[in-house]
């Protein structure tokens, strides 16, 4: 038992263990998402991370030093991103073509995200007003409120006023994300249904 828990201790600060962990969640998420039909509520990042969480938290790792050997992932995003220039440069005679339509969709993807922003700095201005007039006294309530309507930007404002608040305003965030992630495809697919596609 002694040399198990000694291997543990050593694979468990090796960078080569927190490093296999993520390739081998993501294969493991991936392997499951293509078995069920490519399930969209399987999404393969989200079940890698799932995963590591899981292994995190019932070996007690911290975060910090599993990212000390999933590094390296991590500095491989940019390559991958620079790679992503070799499909453009082949579709580049496309792109052209394509020029009025793109400025359009960034154009409105770019109001999505500056909707997004002031919301969250709308709520963090105006949320806590809000529940105080409406009398909202429980500090995990008002972090719920915050969190879910003014994202990272509420939960930061939530943060500097009060712990709990602040807690519960980044579960609320991070929940709020999970549930449109896994209910959007539903509610979509309820919507195509609806319209006889």
């Amino acid at each position: 038992m002694d040399s198990l828990q000694n291997t543990w201790v050593y694979l468990s600060a090796s960078p080569l263990f927190h490093l296999t962990l993520t390739l081998v969640a993501f294969h493991v998420a991936s392997a499951l998402f293509e078995k069920m039909g490519r399930n969209p509520l399987l999404n393969p990042v989200l079940g890698a991370v799932l995963i590591v969480v899981a292994v995190l938290v019932l070996t007690g790792t911290e975060y910090g030093t599993y990212f000390e050997g999933a590094q390296f992932v991590h500095f491989l995003l940019g390559p991958a991103t620079v790679a992503l220039a070799v499909p453009l440069y082949r579709q580049w005679h496309r792109v052209r073509r394509s020029a009025l339509a793109i400025a359009v969709s960034l154009l409105a993807g770019s109001l999505t995200a500056v909707l997004v922003i002031v919301t969250g700095i709308l709520g963090a201005m105006l949320g806590p007003k809000v529940l105080d007039v409406a009398g909202v006294v429980d500090w995990r309530a008002r972090g719920l409120a915050i969190g879910t309507a003014s994202h990272g930007i509420g939960t930061a404002r939530a943060l500097q006023v009060n712990e709990t608040a602040g807690a519960f305003s980044g579960l609320a965030m991070g929940l709020n994300a999970l549930a449109t992630a896994l209910l959007l495809p539903l509610i979509w697919g309820g919507v195509v249904w609806l319209m006889g596609g």
